[in-house]
């Protein structure tokens, strides 16, 4: 039997944008996409904290560097430049994968760049 898991996530995200005209999914800065290990095109889930809306869509490139997180398409109702948010991705784990796995957190600053890469464990433990 395989379980489905957090796989990584890209931490209190600050939106650049919210485009409803441009055809949907999420533009993330590929710099944070490749530190997640989230794939272009990879299905994630996007949790507002400023309004506690949920989507799920699909993760596209945005130059690496520019610190972009932008909602497209009908998600761009769902929030407003400035909204902090968490980007998840989950996987499929066998039994034994579970025994080891701890999922990636991708944590940034206030211009989403990249501030470091800790497994959620890691963070539980240091408090």
């Amino acid at each position: 039997m395989h379980r489905t898991l957090l796989l990584a996530k890209i931490h209190h995200c600050r939106l650049t944008a919210a485009n409803p005209d441009y055809m949907g999914s999420i533009s993330i800065d590929k710099s944070l996409l490749d530190a997640a290990g989230i794939l272009p095109y990879e299905q994630v889930q996007v949790v507002n904290m400023a309004n506690g809306e949920r989507l799920i869509t699909y993760a596209i490139c945005a130059p690496a560097g520019s610190g972009a997180i932008e909602l497209n398409g009908a998600a761009a109702r769902l929030g407003m430049k400035g909204d902090a948010v968490i980007v998840m991705a989950y996987a499929q784990f066998t039994p034994e994968e579970l025994k080891t796995h701890s999922p990636k957190v991708v944590l940034v600053d206030e211009r989403n760049q990249l501030v470091q890469i800790r497994s959620y464990n890691e963070l539980l433990t240091a408090g």
